[in-house]
C-alpha cells in the first residue's frame, strides 16, 4: 500500500454530511450561486440542488438560502448554520486526520 487517507462522514438523525456536500457548500459560498457551484464541481444543477435540499432537510434550519432578484438574477448563499457546518466539518476532519496520521503512515508502509 503506498498511501492511506482518512475519509470522514457525519451521520445525523435525518441525514449525513461528507466531503462532497461540504465541497458543494464551499463552492456555493465562493460562487454565490448553486448553478455556478455545480459547474465548478462538474456536477449537474439538478444534483447540486438535490444535495442542497437534503442538507436543508437534515438540520432544523436551512444551511443554504436563495437570494432573489438583483441585476444578476439572484443566487444563493450559506446561512450562519451553513457556515458553521463547513467550519465544524473541516475542524473535525483536521483533528481526526492529526489523530490518525501516525496510524495511517504505519498502515501505508505495510
Amino acid at each position: 500500500m503506498k498511501d492511506a487517507a482518512l475519509w470522514l462522514r457525519l451521520d445525523f438523525a435525518d441525514g449525513r454530511v461528507g466531503p462532497g456536500k461540504i465541497a458543494l457548500l464551499e463552492a456555493i459560498a465562493e460562487a454565490g450561486s448553486i448553478s455556478a457551484a455545480a459547474r465548478s464541481l462538474g456536477m449537474s444543477y439538478r444534483r447540486a440542488w438535490e444535495l442542497v435540499a437534503e442538507l436543508n432537510e437534515t438540520f432544523s434550519a436551512p444551511v443554504v438560502e436563495r437570494i432573489t432578484g438583483g441585476a444578476g438574477g439572484g443566487g444563493a448563499r450559506l446561512t450562519r448554520l451553513g457556515e458553521a457546518l463547513v467550519l465544524g466539518f473541516r475542524e473535525i476532519e483536521a483533528a481526526a486526520t492529526r489523530a490518525a496520521s501516525q496510524h495511517l503512515r504505519r498502515l501505508a508502509k505495510s
